[in-house]
Formats: C-alpha cells, structure tokens, sequence
C-alpha cells in the first residue's frame, strides 16, 4: 500500500492511496474458505460447495468490504502520523465505473485542513466584566421577602391594600372558573384595588383583566388561562371573595436566623444582611462570568480573521448529512454554521496553546460541588463526603454527564485564563443597573 499527500493550496489536499492484491488477499482468501465451510447451496453437500462458485457469489463483496476497512484503518493512520489537522472527514473522489479487478486500486480523498492562525489572549481592546454588588435597596427587599415568606398569615374582616386575597375568577363567556389567591401588593390597576379595598368574605366585585398586575405573567395563572391567550386578554371577570388574610412579617430574631442558615450561624439582623449580600453576590458572579464569556467569544470570532476551505465544507455538508441535501441547501448549512466553526477552531486554538486539560480528578471534584450546590436548594447544607462521593461516581459512569460536565470545567478553565490573562477592565454595578445595560 502506498499513500501520497498532494497540497492543493493551505487549505486543501489530496490524499491518494494505492492498494495492491498484496495488501488484502490472504484476508479475502481467508474469509471465503469459512464461507465454503459454511454454504448452504441446494445441489451441495455443506462444506463441499466449488470455491469458484463461492468466489462468483460473494467474492466482490468480500473484495470491497476488506478493501474499505483497509481504506478506513490506514487513512487515519496517515492522517495522525502525518499531523494533519483535518476539518470534517477526507471525502472520496467518485470514479465513475471504477474496475475492482484491476492489479492496483487506486483512490483519492478530497481533505479539509485547519487554517493556521494565532488568537492573542491580550486583545486590543479591553473587555467590560462586571462586578455586579449587592446594593442596600436590594438587600432591603430581600429582607421583607424573607419575612413576609415565614411571617403569619391572620384572618381579616376586611380586604386592606397589603392583604391576600383568596377567591374565584368567573367569565362564563370565556370559560373561566378559577379558584385563585389575589395578593393586594400584586396588583396595578387603582380602580381594581378600590373596588376590593373594604370588601368583606361573599362579596362580589367586577375587574377588567387589561392591565391589572404590575407583571402581566400572573394574569395567567389568576384566571386559569395559557399565557398565549393572558397576553392580550382585554375582558372583565368577577371575582367573589372567599377568604381575608393578612401577612404579618416575621421578627427578624435567632429563631429565623437558624431557619434559615443552621444554629448560631447568623445572630443579628446586620450579619443577615451581610449573609444577604455575600450570597447574593455569589450568584450574580455567575451571570457576570457567562457574560464575560459570551462578550469574549464574540471578540474572538469578530477578530480573529483566517480563511477556511468553504467549498470542501459545503460538499462535505451536502454528503454527510442525514439526508441528500442540493448544493444551495448545502451553502444554506454551511452559512449558519459557519460562525459555530470558527469559534470551535479559535477555541481549540487557545486551549491547546495553553495547554489546559481536564483531569479526572478534579472532573471528580468538579462534579462533588455541582452535586453539593444541587442538594443545598433542597436543604441539604452539610452532606457528608463519602455521600458526594458515591454519587460522583454515579454520575461519572454516565458518558453523557461526563461529556456535559467536561465542557464546564473547560469553560471555567478558560474563564479562568481570560481573567488572568485577558485585557479586561472590571466594571462595578448594581444588579438592576447590569439588567439595564446588558440585556436593555
């Protein structure tokens, strides 16, 4: 077998490969003896059919299977000792009446290389990353919620403005039934709060559906309704009231402090907001990193300019696919993907040049504390070690969870080189000002 590289230009090349009968004989010989052994042809004893017979009924196929595997095995050989950095998979060049009994077998694969290119990590202009703080109003809030959450609810004569509301929604035109709790607080329209302020438990009041929550997603869930149909819902509904409650807040003391953050963790209302901010700022450093990553990655592939072989990608998407695409479909593909390629090349590039690697022990660790994080939002703060690691383990026997959580710790990896390394200026703001200017 002789294998030769042509290099059409530094994106492309042709790989030709001779085979002679050398190469695979023995193997075809070999296969077609067990199948003599094997037949069973009506006029023959088993074992004794003719090999001629059996070479003109399963010869060429034998032929062609063999050939292909060899094909198959020593290209990407090639490909791996020659360190040929392949885009897709090499395409054969078809040969209309190829002769398979011919001396040689010769073949051509059409290849895609990898474009040669560098990605400085310092980048000529700096990138925004967000320090998002935890600011008194915020912290402020946060504290009522926590005290309206385990405050008490005690029963009322009258509806006032704070107070929740239980009753039943009722359009018989539109189909709605709907037993629902109407918090005061929530609601937008004046006109509907003075119709239910003062209202005791049987009454009846009128409400126009448009405009009346201060967020117009608990309209849907109010009345019963898809939020298709609550988006532009302009009606009136009764509701009949069927029960008054008023939320009295808790007292911010030890008792509520050790609810919340385990015995004498927290022991006075200034350490709670303190807890507050520390937790609070911990979450928003995630949606800060994403957004740095995002705001990078957008950076790399707006800047980082080389060509890539677009006519082998176009053909090897029109052939590949899992269905017979026309080549306009194929151009179509290839646009839209187009960008999802450069980064994965411009990606591969930056890790490979800083040699970042994903060890199976901290992938372990990694896993430990997504594990952990998961049972702390149902209240399992202190699982013990031999817990985690049993279900490490578990989760590690999963290829696809492995493969999941590879790609995270590869993207906190090169988080992590970004910060260190990357021209980045940081950029303190308030949540509601990083809503603001991020997502407008």
């Amino acid at each position: 077998m002789n294998i030769t590289k042509e290099q059409i230009d530094d994106l492309n090349a042709v790989v030709k490969v001779a085979i002679t009968k050398e190469d695979y004989q023995d193997k075809v010989d070999t296969i077609l003896k067990n199948y003599k052994k094997q037949a069973n042809i009506p006029g023959f004893r088993k074992g004794q059919v003719p090999m001629g017979l059996i070479k003109k009924q399963y010869g060429k196929a034998v032929l062609v299977d063999e050939v292909n595997k060899l094909l198959q095995d020593n290209l990407n050989k090639y490909l791996t000792e020659e360190k040929l950095d392949v885009l897709g998979n090499p395409l054969p060049k078809q040969k209309d009446d190829f002769d398979w009994d011919q001396e040689e077998l010769d073949f051509e694969f059409e290849l895609g290389l990898a474009p040669d290119f560098e990605v400085p990590l310092k980048t000529k202009k700096a990138i925004t990353h967000y320090k998002i703080v935890a600011d008194k109003k915020m912290i402020s809030e946060q504290v009522e919620r926590i005290q309206k959450q385990y405050g008490k609810l005690v029963s009322k004569e009258q509806v006032g403005k704070n107070d929740e509301v239980s009753g039943k929604f009722e359009n018989e035109a539109e189909g709605i039934d709907n037993q629902s709790l109407l918090e005061m607080d929530k609601l937008k329209s004046k006109k509907a709060i003075d119709s239910l302020v003062g209202k005791k438990v049987g009454d009846t009041v009128t409400l126009k559906t448009k405009g009346l929550f201060k967020e117009d997603y608990f309209l849907s869930s109010a009345l019963g309704i898809g939020r298709d149909k609550a988006d532009n819902f302009d009606t009136e509904v009764s509701f009949t009231i069927t029960e008054i409650n008023e939320r009295q807040p808790a007292e911010l003391n030890q008792e509520l402090f050790d609810k919340l953050f385990g015995k004498d963790n927290v022991k006075s209302e200034k350490e709670l907001r303190e807890r507050i901010a520390e937790d609070s700022e911990k979450q928003f450093e995630q949606q800060s990193d994403q957004k740095l990553l995002n705001d990078v990655t957008e950076y790399y592939i707006e800047n980082t300019k080389f060509e890539l072989p677009t006519g082998f990608l176009t053909k090897w998407i029109q052939m590949t696919g899992d269905k017979k695409l026309t080549p306009e479909e194929a151009s179509e593909e290839y646009e839209k993907s187009e960008k999802g390629l450069r980064y994965q090349l411009i990606e591969g590039k930056i890790i490979k040049d800083n040699n970042l690697q994903v060890q199976f022990d901290e992938l372990k660790e990694f896993a430990k504390g997504f594990i952990k994080s998961q049972m702390a939002q149902f209240g399992q703060m202190n699982p013990k070690e031999e817990e985690l690691e049993a279900i490490a383990v578990r989760v590690l026997g999963n290829q696809d969870e492995v493969k999941r959580l590879s790609e995270q710790l590869m993207s906190q990896k090169l988080l992590n080189l970004y910060k260190e390394k990357g021209n980045l200026k940081t950029k303190e703001v308030t949540y509601e000002n990083f809503v603001k200017e991020v997502y407008g």
